[in-house]
């Protein structure tokens, strides 16, 4: 959701601010209503990663709980929410109970006097993935220009210095494009960072030479393990554009896994 869509234009200013701090939070939206409810339909309210109302209003202290749990489970899934409030009675009569799903939609009990139901959206709003890039190659420039335009934070790392703190609740992949410019340091810096994936731009048997001496230093295989060689997708790229392009694929493949798997 982008401010312009937003028509309370304090809320847009909140949502610029925290969009551009990096720090993750959820926009909760009530898009349905029944019966008696403080809020109605279109209200909207900003939720940090802790579940705590940050602007806006959606209802009173009988949806804060659901909400929380809601946008605590929507920012540490990266994948959208939508519970239903309804009063206990209702709940008896549908055969539900409260913290249970139905139909992909969460339950919740409403506690309310007025005894009204509610549907509340949530959708999480994550910072943008972090892409670190070792290398000066002809690869490694082609990467970093193609992929900000796919809402990736990218970092150029040198192997001897450190890389800066992951932005908390960002995921962190790592691409070694040094192409024999310094391949073993860069290789072994980015096997002493934290990234949910690591690929080295290169052919099997380069990374197969390279193992074997990293083994005879004295480097666990399992952490070689984690190293995804040759990098990218099989697509028969030849240009290093067409190389940067197969590899930002099987980053976005895998910045999407977990979304395919949840609403598979």
């Amino acid at each position: 959701m982008i401010p312009a869509e937003i028509l309370d234009h304090e809320l847009a200013s909140v949502t610029e601010t925290l969009r551009a701090s990096g720090a993750p939070f959820a926009i909760a939206t009530v898009i349905r209503t029944l019966g008696q409810t403080a809020a109605k339909p279109g209200a909207k309210a900003l939720l940090s990663a802790e579940g705590d109302i940050l602007h806006g209003w959606v209802g009173g202290g009988c949806v804060r709980g659901a909400l929380a749990r809601a946008a605590r489970q929507a920012l540490a899934e990266g994948i959208p929410q939508l519970i239903s409030l309804m009063p206990e009675d209702l709940l008896a009569e549908k055969g539900l109970a409260a913290g249970e799903q139905a139909d992909g939609t969460r339950i919740a009990r409403n506690g309310c006097p007025s005894r009204g139901s509610m549907d509340i959206f949530v959708e999480p709003i994550l910072p943008l993935p972090e892409l670190v890039i070792y290398g000066a190659s002809p690869v490694a420039q082609a990467l970093a220009r193609l992929a900000p335009q796919f809402d990736w934070n990218v970092t150029r790392a040198d192997p001897a210095a450190a890389l800066p703190d992951k932005t908390e609740g960002a995921r962190r992949m790592i691409v070694v494009a040094t192409q024999g410019q310094g391949d073993a340091p860069a290789l072994k810096a980015a096997l002493a960072a934290t990234a949910e994936h690591l690929c080295f731009v290169g052919s099997r048997r380069k990374f197969a030479a390279l193992r074997t001496k990293f083994e005879a230093d004295g480097t666990d295989p399992e952490t070689l393990d984690r190293v995804n060689a040759p990098a990218g997708l099989a697509i028969d790229a030849v240009t290093p554009e067409e190389i940067a392009l197969s590899i930002l694929a099987r980053l976005i493949q895998q910045r999407r896994h977990k979304t395919r798997e949840a609403r598979s």
